[in-house]
C-alpha cells in the first residue's frame, strides 16, 4: 500500500502509521493493544476510537462484540469524563493482537479511506475543545453501546460509524467527525428497529 498523493504534496495516511507500527511490534513480538496506541503517540482518544473499532470490525467468533466493545466503552467513557488521555487497565493494555487481521481489516478498509486522506483537512477546531469534548464522549459512548450489545447484524455499522469519527478526531476533521456521528446515529436506530422486531416477534410466537 503507497501513500497518495496529490501534486507532490503527501497526504495523510490513515492506515500506514496503524501498519507500521503494528508490524514493527508483531516481528518483536510485543504486538499488543497498548504497545501500538503507546506508538502511535499523540491524540491518543482518536487513535484508540480509531484502532477498537477496528479491532471490533475484524472476522472474529460471533458474541466477541461483548469482549471487543469494552475498550471502545471505556474510551469514549473517559472522553465523556474529561480525562486529558486513554488510560486502559492493565488486562486491556496486554490485550495481544493479530497482525495479519488486522492488516486485512485495513485493506478492507482502503477504498474509503482512499476517499477521506483526499479531503482530510483542519476543520470546524471549534467541536474538538476540552468544552465539547464531553458531549461529544457521550455521543460516542451510546454509539459504543450497541457494539456491546450482543445483536446479530448491527455490529459492524456502529463499529464503522466510530471508525469514522476516530479519523476525523486523528487529524480534527469537524466535517469527517460529523460524518462519522451521523452515521452512529443511524446505526443506534438500526439496533433499536432491530431490538424492537425483536421483541415483536417474541412476544407473537410467546401468543
Amino acid at each position: 500500500m503507497t501513500e497518495p498523493q496529490d501534486n507532490g504534496r503527501r497526504k495523510p495516511s490513515l492506515s500506514l502509521p496503524i501498519i507500521r507500527r503494528s508490524r514493527k511490534h508483531h516481528n518483536a513480538g510485543t504486538l499488543t493493544l497498548g504497545n501500538l496506541l503507546e506508538d502511535l503517540g499523540e491524540r491518543s482518544f482518536g487513535w484508540a476510537i480509531v484502532v477498537f473499532s477496528l479491532v471490533t470490525l475484524l472476522p472474529l467468533p460471533p458474541g466477541s462484540s461483548l469482549i471487543t466493545a469494552l475498550p471502545v466503552l471505556l474510551t469514549t467513557g473517559q472522553m465523556m469524563f474529561g480525562f486529558p488521555y486513554v488510560r486502559l487497565p492493565g488486562p486491556l493494555a496486554r490485550l495481544k493482537l493479530d497482525h495479519h487481521k488486522l492488516r486485512r481489516t485495513l485493506l478492507r478498509l482502503h477504498p474509503v479511506t482512499r476517499r477521506l486522506e483526499r479531503t482530510l483537512r483542519p476543520r470546524i477546531l471549534a467541536m474538538f475543545t476540552a468544552r465539547h469534548e464531553p458531549l461529544l464522549g457521550l455521543a460516542l459512548f451510546i454509539v459504543s453501546f450497541t457494539l456491546f450489545l450482543p445483536i446479530p447484524f448491527s455490529g459492524w455499522f456502529p463499529a464503522f460509524s466510530l471508525f469514522i469519527v476516530g479519523v476525523g478526531l486523528v487529524e480534527r476533521d469537524g466535517v469527517v467527525a460529523i460524518l462519522g456521528l451521523v452515521s452512529g446515529a443511524l446505526s443506534v436506530m438500526l439496533t433499536i428497529a432491530i431490538v424492537v422486531s425483536f421483541a415483536v416477534g417474541t412476544e407473537a410466537i410467546i401468543e
